[in-house]
């Protein structure tokens, strides 16, 4: 059995646009393309791809996605480690549910707040193998090192900026008649890239850097990632801040 390229974009969560990228890349191809150049993905392909969005879902970046689907041909005993670590995320995230409702609950009295337990399951470097990959483990160390010197209220602070942020855009990409190009939606991507720059070790905060290429490959990756597409509601919503993010930058 097959199906279309736009049947397997919308069943994954992602976009037609990714999955032409993959093939492009060899990470999934079609199992056959039609003489009308509408790409079919059988049985087989589906299996691939949901080896390629789990490893997205672990951080790989694509090359090391292609170096492992190359390594790793069995598809049985890679998905059942892959299983293995689904169930451990699982539970790092049942213990982030469990620290979230201690603090609510010290909040409301009904227990002492404890820092001991406040931060189980919390940790901002699972990202790290895939930023050292894109922009060089200096990046990674000069973004660690700012983080880690912030106290907690800048914490904090950083944490709402960015919440207000996604849910600026959610707002945006669900409005009636929503266009990318729009004057409200182009004011967004100024402010998605000023919220950029206030990160040390980044292309968008270093004098001369690769401002624009950064921002089409975070714009990209909002897409293709759930993991960052869920900060703007979806799959619809990473779009629509991609699109924005590429007319901003001049590469729509």
């Amino acid at each position: 059995m097959e199906h279309s390229i736009q049947q397997i974009a919308r069943l994954a969560g992602t976009t037609s646009r990714t999955l032409r990228h993959y093939d492009r890349l060899g990470l999934v191809p079609p199992s056959r393309v039609g003489a009308n150049g509408y790409r079919y993905y059988d049985e087989r392909a589906l299996v691939r791809l949901q080896r390629v969005l789990l490893l997205r879902e672990l951080g790989l970046g694509l090359a090391q996605i292609a170096e492992v689907l190359d390594e790793q041909r069995d598809e049985e005993s890679a998905l059942t480690t892959h299983l293995s670590l689904l169930r451990q995320e699982q539970e790092r995230l049942g213990r982030q549910v469990a620290a979230v409702e201690r603090t609510i609950g010290a909040l409301r009295g009904e227990e002492r707040l404890m820092a001991e337990t406040m931060f189980d399951g919390f940790d901002h470097t699972r990202y790290r193998d895939e930023v050292e990959e894109r922009w060089g483990k200096d990046a990674y160390a000069r973004s660690d090192a700012w983080w880690r010197g912030l106290d907690e209220r800048e914490r904090e602070a950083w944490g709402v900026r960015a919440q207000q942020l996604g849910g600026d855009w959610i707002a945006a990409a669900e409005a009636p008649g929503a266009d990318p190009g729009s004057p409200e939606a182009q004011r967004l991507a100024d402010r998605h890239i000023e919220w950029l720059r206030g990160i040390p070790g980044t292309p968008a905060a270093e004098p001369g850097g690769d401002l624009e290429g950064y921002v089409a490959g975070l714009a990209e990756m909002y897409v293709s990632d759930a993991r960052f597409a869920a900060n703007y509601g979806g799959a619809a919503g990473a779009e629509f801040v991609r699109d924005a993010l590429l007319i901003r930058i001049g590469r729509d």
